[in-house]
């Protein structure tokens, strides 16, 4: 075992230990059968100091790297993957202000400290048809005199909502109309014009809790204020860490998936035998070619998300290159899900066809990540460009 590996066991032996996992995916089957948020799950994991994963020891923080953290997310979803989808959003915005003070910027280590004394931050970026996602905004964002934003929209997607306590949140201030700006910053939980919708009732990742926040002219202190960018395609270092980790963390997840339902379909052709071949289906040739296909298929995802991990920490420039790599990543983890959980449901015959079947509640996990921005269609655009445009 290499010092690295021999790292990342001490870590999930600390964070995640297996007898932890254990309850977690037990409740992970409550949680989706009777469509609850995952607070008992959140509770032990606080406890553990898994919030504050990247804040610094001299906070209170484990000061991981996003390698690490990354690394704890694929083996937390492995157990619980709606739990691990939410805590995400709290990780990104902390991992976001942890790779802005590596590269010199200092001005949200707020949010750090936050954390650290119990803060819940989540995401409110995602919007109903908003394909430039970072790069414009459909919430009106209105200057006030003292510097803050009242912020109208709607934010999709909004995991956590039942706990958080600070969402980051953006919105398009448009006062000149020719170079309209990108207000992002954070607003807290109990102010005014914020509510979350009542409607939650979804096909996988139930347990998440990714209730739609409804903002009405919501106030964002200055103070709170994170950056102001002009609209469109203009590089920052917020965008670049949002981008990074949001794409890292959720391929991360939906590697967790793929990885269980290896196990899960192998476990399944041992236990089932063929009375034709009068053997464990292990050793039937056809569904031992079936599974091997999807495990040559899973190996180059949990390497491109290390190798992206480790080129963020380790301040790597790709430049240009980025979004390529990041993008990539999350939608090759995602399309490893769903295909290796679709095998290893074949691999359990009729009974994982059963609701309570573990496999199930997989494969409808793994379809969410069909929604998580941006798709494999509003992406194309960017690789053919790389190759075809001067």
């Amino acid at each position: 075992m290499t010092d690295r590996e021999a790292r990342h066991a001490e870590l999930a032996e600390r964070f995640l230990p297996d007898e932890l996992l254990e309850r977690l995916r037990e409740r992970a089957a409550v949680g989706d059968r009777q469509n609850r948020f995952f607070h008992d799950d959140l509770a032990e994991l606080r406890e553990r100091g898994y919030l504050t994963l990247f804040a610094p020891e001299e906070l209170g923080g484990a000061g991981l790297t996003l390698h690490e953290v990354s690394r704890l997310q694929r083996r937390l979803a492995a157990a619980a993957p709606a739990t691990a989808l939410g805590v995400n959003m709290h990780l990104l915005c902390t991992g976001v202000v942890h790779a802005m003070i590596a590269r010199g910027d200092r001005s949200l280590e707020y949010v750090l400290e936050e954390a650290a004394a119990g803060e819940i931050f989540a995401f409110g970026i995602s919007e109903p048809s908003n394909d430039w996602v970072l790069q414009g905004s459909k919430t009106i964002a209105e200057p006030q005199p003292d510097g803050g934003y009242l912020l109208t929209g709607v934010k999709v997607f909004t995991s956590l909502s039942p706990v958080w306590t600070r969402l980051i949140v953006h919105g398009l201030e448009q006062s000149d109309a020719e170079q309209p700006t990108l207000v992002f910053g954070f607003i807290e939980r109990g102010t005014d014009g914020v509510t979350s919708s009542d409607r939650w009732d979804v096909l996988g990742m139930r347990a998440s809790e990714s209730r739609a926040t409804i903002l009405e002219r919501a106030r964002m202190r200055p103070e709170r204020v994170a950056r102001r960018i002009p609209a469109g395609r203009h590089p920052d270092l917020l965008t670049f860490a949002i981008t990074s980790h949001f794409q890292l963390l959720v391929a991360s997840v939906y590697a967790g998936i793929a990885e269980r339902a290896l196990e899960l379909g192998a476990a399944a052709l041992r236990a089932r035998t063929s009375a034709r071949h009068g053997t464990t289906l292990a050793e039937v040739a056809e569904p031992r070619i079936r599974l091997a296909d999807a495990h040559m298929e899973f190996m180059a995802v949990p390497a491109q998300i290390d190798a992206y991990a480790r080129d963020v920490d380790e301040l790597i420039d790709h430049g240009a290159g980025w979004p390529l790599r990041l993008v990539s990543a999350r939608l090759n983890a995602s399309t490893a899900a769903r295909r290796t959980v679709e095998t290893a449901l074949a691999c359990s015959g009729g009974a994982g066809f059963d609701n309570a079947h573990e496999l199930s509640r997989l494969l409808r996990d793994a379809t969410a990540s069909l929604f998580h921005p941006p798709s494999a269609d509003a992406a194309r655009p960017m690789y053919a460009a790389a190759l075809l445009d001067d």
